[in-house]
C-alpha cells in the first residue's frame, strides 16, 4: 500500500523542514512549497492527499490559495489543514468557510499537527467496517451487546475499559503506543496523561483475571495483544 502524500505550504524554511520531518516520521510522504506558485507547480507533478497550508504566504494570502483550490475541479476535494499565527475567531471561521477541513494556530506541537492530519484523513476515508464480535482464545468481546466474556463468564467493564480492550483486540499483533490509545479511546493525546493509560490497563488486567496476561507491555512504547496465546 502506497503512502499518502502531504503538501506543506509554508514560507519559513525552518518551520517547513521541522513539520516535514515529523510528518515523514508519522508515515507520510512529503512535498514542500514555500509560496503559492510553488504549491501549484508541485501539484501539477503530483496531487497530494492533504495540504498543510500557512495563511501568511509571501506571494498570495493562504485564504486566496484555498479559494482557488476549492474552485478547481482537480483540487477541490483535497483536504486542507490551515496553519496560522492568527488566533482570532474570525480568522478561524473564514478559513473553515472557505473549505478548510481543520485549523491550527501557531505555536503548536508537531505531535498535535500530525494527529490533526491523521484525523482529517480518517474522516475522509469514512468508517472502516469493524467486526461485531472480537475473539482471542476464550475471551469474547461483543460490540453490539457491549459484553465481554471469558469462558462463558461475564466480565463487568466500564465504558473506557471496554473501548480500551476493543482497541487492543482490533489491532491484535500490533503495538499501540500510549499516545495512540489516548487519542483513539479517550479522544485526546497530550503529555502528562500517559499514566491514565497505565492505570486503566492495570484495572483491565485485574478484571480479566487469568486472561489479563494476553495484554503485553512493550517497554517504553505501550501495549499490545499478541496474535498467539501466551
Amino acid at each position: 500500500m502506497s503512502k499518502e502524500t502531504i503538501l506543506i505550504v509554508e514560507d519559513e524554511e525552518d518551520i517547513a523542514g521541522l513539520i516535514a520531518h515529523h510528518v515523514k516520521a508519522a508515515g507520510f510522504d512529503v512535498m514542500i512549497a514555500h509560496n503559492g506558485v510553488m504549491a501549484f507547480k508541485a501539484m501539477e507533478k503530483q496531487l497530494p492527499d492533504l495540504i498543510v497550508l500557512d495563511l501568511m504566504l509571501p506571494d498570495m494570502d493562504g485564504t486566496e490559495l484555498c479559494k482557488i483550490l476549492k474552485r478547481k475541479k482537480t483540487t477541490q476535494k483535497i483536504p486542507v489543514v490551515m496553519v496560522t499565527a492568527k488566533g482570532e475567531e474570525v480568522d478561524r471561521v473564514v478559513g473553515l468557510e472557505l473549505g478548510a477541513d481543520d485549523y491550527i494556530v501557531k505555536p503548536f506541537s508537531t505531535r498535535e499537527l500530525t494527529l490533526r492530519i491523521k484525523g482529517v484523513l480518517r474522516r475522509l476515508r469514512g468508517p472502516e467496517v469493524e467486526p461485531k464480535v472480537l475473539k482471542h482464545g476464550e475471551l469474547t468481546l461483543d460490540i453490539d451487546a457491549h459484553k465481554v466474556t471469558t469462558g462463558g463468564k461475564n466480565i463487568e467493564l466500564t465504558l473506557t475499559e471496554f473501548n480500551l480492550l476493543r482497541e487492543l483486540l482490533l489491532n491484535k499483533g500490533r503495538v499501540r503506543s500510549r499516545e495512540t490509545l489516548l487519542n483513539n479511546v479517550w479522544g485526546y493525546s497530550f503529555e502528562g496523561y500517559e499514566r491514565t493509560v497505565d492505570t486503566h490497563i492495570q484495572r483491565l488486567r485485574r478484571k480479566l483475571e487469568d486472561h489479563g496476561k494476553i495484554i503485553v507491555t512493550v517497554r517504553g512504547i505501550g501495549y499490545m495483544i499478541k496474535e498467539e496465546m501466551p
